[in-house]
C-alpha cells in the first residue's frame, strides 16, 4: 500500500482549550484560530466566568483579540462555558445556554487544576442544576479528578469515575457529559462501553508521553499537566481508544500557557501548551497507528454531532514534510511560553 503523505478534512475545531486573557491571550490566539474553526473555550480565569454576562464579556475581549492579532482571512468562533459552582445560578445557566451565551457549563472539582479552588466541594449542591441542565440539553464538561489527599495522584481519574461520575450518570441518564481529557485505560473503557450521551476528549500530549517524560533527566516543568501523564500502558489504551473510530472520542487539545517564570519555578504551574502543533502531532499520532482514514471523524466530525452543532464546511490539508515546534512564544511584556516539544521535529505541517 502506497504511503499517505498529504490528507484533506473538513477544519476541526479543538473542543477544549485554555486561552487565558489579557497578553497571554493576545499571544496565543493566532495558534489556535488559524487551525481550528471552533473552539471550547475553559472559564478558569481569575476570577472565574461564572454568568452569562461575564461569558459574552469574555467571548468579547476574544473577539477584540482576533480582530487585532489574527490575519483577517481567518475564521475562528470562540464557544464559551459556564464555570460551576456551590451556588450556581440554575436559571442563569438555561437562559445563558439558550441565548448562545455558554455552550456547556464546566466541572472543576474543587482544588483539582490550575484556578479551580471556586470549583464544586459536593456533588449534592449542584444537583438541582445538573437536573436543569439535563432537560435543557446543556453539555456538562468534567474535569474527571477527585481531590482527596488519600488517593494517589495517578489513580485520581480511575476513582473519580467509581466515586462521582458513575453515580452521577446513574443519576441523571439524559445529561449530556464530556470526560475531558482522559488519561487512563479505565476512563477509554468507561465511555466507550456508556450510553450515547457520554463522551471524552483526547489530548495530544496524552497520546505523546508517558509519565516518565515528567522526569526524563531531571524535572521536566513542561511536561506536567492535571491530570498528570500516566503508565505507558494507559498511553497506548488513549491511542487505541482514539484511532477506534468510535464517535464517543474527539479531539481536545487542553492547551494551557503559562509563562516561563510560572512554569520554571518551585510551584511549576500544571498546563501544557501545544497549541503551536498540537493538530500537526495528532496526525503524526493517527499516522502511526495506521489510522489516518479515522482522522477526520476524530478531529472535524465527532464533536460537533455530540454537541449538535454543524460541521465545518471549510477544509484543510496537512503534507507530510518536516517542520520544527517553536522554540518560545513571546508574550508582551518582557515573558514567553514555551510549546510541548520546544525545539523537536515534526513530521506533518498545514499546507497554507
Amino acid at each position: 500500500m502506497a504511503e499517505t503523505t498529504e490528507i484533506t478534512l473538513r477544519r476541526p475545531d479543538d473542543w477544549h482549550l485554555h486561552l487565558r486573557d489579557g497578553d497571554m491571550l493576545k499571544a496565543v490566539l493566532a495558534f489556535t484560530a488559524r487551525r481550528f474553526a471552533r473552539a471550547i473555550v475553559m472559564p478558569n480565569l481569575s476570577p472565574p466566568v461564572r454568568t452569562a454576562a461575564e461569558a459574552d464579556a469574555y467571548r468579547g475581549r476574544i473577539i477584540a483579540a482576533l480582530a487585532k492579532d489574527v490575519p483577517k482571512d481567518v475564521d475562528f468562533t470562540p464557544l464559551m462555558t459556564c464555570y460551576l459552582t456551590d451556588d450556581a445560578d440554575g436559571d442563569d445557566i438555561v437562559e445563558g445556554h439558550a441565548s448562545g451565551a455558554f455552550t456547556a457549563v464546566k466541572l472543576y472539582p474543587a482544588g483539582a487544576t490550575t484556578n479551580s479552588a471556586d470549583g464544586v466541594t459536593d456533588m449534592a449542591r449542584v444537583e438541582g442544576v445538573l437536573g436543569r441542565m439535563e432537560e435543557a440539553g446543556i453539555p456538562l464538561l468534567v474535569h474527571g479528578e477527585v481531590t482527596d489527599p488519600g488517593v494517589d495522584v495517578f489513580d485520581r481519574e480511575a476513582v473519580f469515575i467509581e466515586r462521582i461520575l458513575a453515580p452521577m450518570i446513574e443519576r441523571f441518564p439524559g445529561l449530556k457529559v464530556v470526560f475531558e481529557h482522559i488519561t487512563t485505560s479505565d476512563a477509554a473503557d468507561f465511555v466507550a462501553s456508556g450510553g450515547d450521551t457520554l463522551a471524552a476528549t483526547v489530548t495530544a500530549h496524552h497520546l505523546m508521553i508517558n509519565r516518565g517524560a515528567m522526569f526524563d533527566g531531571g524535572i521536566r516543568p513542561h511536561m506536567y499537566c492535571l491530570p498528570v501523564a500516566k503508565r505507558e500502558s494507559h498511553r497506548l489504551a488513549l491511542r487505541k481508544a482514539a484511532t477506534s473510530g468510535s464517535p464517543r472520542f474527539f479531539l481536545g487539545t487542553d492547551s494551557a500557557p503559562h509563562a516561563l517564570t510560572a512554569k520554571e519555578a518551585a510551584c511549576g504551574c500544571a498546563g501544557i501548551f501545544s497549541a503551536p502543533a498540537a493538530l500537526e502531532m495528532y496526525t503524526q499520532v493517527f499516522d502511526e497507528e495506521g489510522a489516518l482514514d479515522k482522522f477526520e471523524a476524530f478531529a472535524s466530525l465527532n464533536g460537533p454531532a455530540f454537541y449538535g452543532l454543524a460541521v465545518n464546511e471549510e477544509t484543510l490539508t496537512l503534507k507530510k514534510e518536516e517542520g520544527r515546534v517553536p522554540e518560545d512564544v513571546p508574550v508582551q511584556g518582557g515573558e514567553a511560553v514555551k510549546p510541548f516539544l520546544a525545539g523537536e521535529p515534526l513530521a506533518w505541517a498545514i499546507v497554507d
